[in-house]
């Protein structure tokens, strides 16, 4: 019996490293939390920042790698929230390759992005039109427009009881 798959998506600094977390921590079934960015790191020698038009063939590759891995855990009886950056544009291997797949796009506004984006530590993406250019893209979804929440007002609590709305009503799976 395949698990649940949970696709949480949105630009960067929107939450969805911390809102997965919740979700997966706060399961009441065995839940994998997998953090695409885990992916791109994996890459010591060649890394190309993946928001670049050169960057294709290696997110290609890493989209791949993730698929293969959620997959995995799926067919294992996990349920597996994803966290990162997954537009349409990367979702065709998702669905050819996975069942029970719902897809949550958080899309707080512009500013709010950018102000937590420089709350940010570590070596989390902090460039402006990086943020930017991502944030962009994530403006108009086309046909997964209904699949987009604003979360520019909520907290990561609330933020993740609203995805866990949304989840337990289906509004968001992908058939």
């Amino acid at each position: 019996m395949n698990g649940e798959v949970i696709i949480l998506t949105g630009p960067p600094a929107s939450g969805k490293t911390t809102v997965a977390d919740l979700l997966a921590s706060t399961a009441s079934t065995p839940t994998v939390h997998l953090t695409t960015d885990q992916f791109y790191r994996a890459i010591k020698t060649g890394f190309i920042p993946p928001y670049l038009p050169e960057s294709q063939q290696q997110n290609e590759v890493v989209v791949d790698a993730i698929v293969a891995t959620v997959s995995t855990f799926s067919r294992g009886g996990y349920d597996v929230v994803v966290d990162g950056i997954v537009g349409p544009w990367f979702l065709p291997p998702f669905r050819k390759a996975l069942e029970n797949l719902s897809y949550v796009v958080l899309r707080p506004s512009l500013p709010t992005t950018l102000a937590r984006a420089k709350e940010r530590v570590g070596d989390e993406l902090k460039d402006v039109d990086a943020i930017t250019g991502l944030h962009g893209a994530f403006a108009d979804l086309g046909d997964f427009e209904p699949h987009a929440i604003d979360t520019g007002h909520l907290d990561a609590e609330q933020t993740a009881a609203e995805v866990r709305c949304l989840l337990a009503a289906g509004d968001h799976r992908l058939d």
